[in-house]
């Protein structure tokens, strides 16, 4: 194989900009930042240095996607990290959603981040580790961010799997699950109330603790003791009383 590099899609900012500054520290040849701002991308090369390769692609087109393919035949690099951070995400009752958004979240969080996998996976070895950065909002059903929260209950899952079809071969799939993260894609102010965001974290916490737990082997990463123990009450209490207590907290932005 090629040289040796990792992988991150929606690395422009946020979670995805932190896993560029821990990843560019590891012995890696390149980092790969996929996105479609390549003048954002370009940026990143800027700041962190000739490790980066940016590859300015929008996943969701199926010819563009392909390409990722076809540009790994080409290359033939070992794969030591894949980080699936793309992701499409907003808070509103399920019906205001047209066919177009629905299809664009589906496939972004779901389709994209299933498809690459698999056209990465043969170029990976021993070690290598694949994350995918799904939410807290994957432990239970949550109105009002339902589109969101159901696409994060299948990474979840489907993470949790493949990291033990993918054990046999040596490779780590963890399941990044935070709660809410202090990111431009956060909407801090719904019809000019501030958003109150219990439990929120910063996105350098999120990226760290997942790198160590992938290192680790685990299947899920949980960041926060405010997660922690929203994990374990979902699993305790009854999903209508967990549904009931959330919708007390977010009816006043409804």
């Amino acid at each position: 194989m090629g040289k040796n590099i990792a992988i991150i899609t929606g690395a422009t900012g946020g979670i995805g900009q932190e896993f560029v500054k821990l990843l560019v520290r590891e012995p890696l040849d390149e980092v790969w930042v996929v996105g479609r701002n390549t003048e954002r991308l370009n940026a990143l090369r800027e700041q962190f240095g000739e490790k980066i390769v940016p590859i300015g692609k929008d996943l969701t087109d199926e010819q563009e996607l392909n390409a990722m393919q076809d540009l790994l035949a080409e290359r033939k690099p070992r794969i030591s990290w894949l980080i699936n951070n793309a992701g499409i995400a907003r808070m509103a009752k399920s019906t205001e959603f047209s066919p177009e958004e629905i299809r664009n979240t589906i496939e972004l969080n779901c389709t994209v981040l299933t498809i690459l996998t698999n056209f990465c996976i043969p170029f990976m070895e021993k070690g290598s580790r694949i994350l995918n950065i799904s939410s807290a909002s994957a432990f239970q059903p949550v109105p009002y961010i339902n589109l969101y929260a159901s696409t994060k209950a299948f990474e979840r899952s489907y993470s949790r799997a493949l990291n033990v079809e993918l054990k046999p071969l040596g490779i780590t799939v963890t399941a990044v699950c935070p709660s809410w993260v202090d990111t431009k894609m956060l909407s801090k102010e719904i019809d000019g109330k501030k958003v109150h965001f219990p439990g929120m974290v910063l996105p350098e916490r999120v990226a760290q603790k997942a790198i160590r737990d992938a290192k680790k082997g685990k299947d899920m990463s949980v960041c926060s003791l405010y997660v922690k123990c929203q994990h374990l009450n979902v699993k305790l209490m009854p999903q209508k009383l967990t549904m009931k207590i959330w919708l007390h907290g977010v009816r006043k932005y409804l």
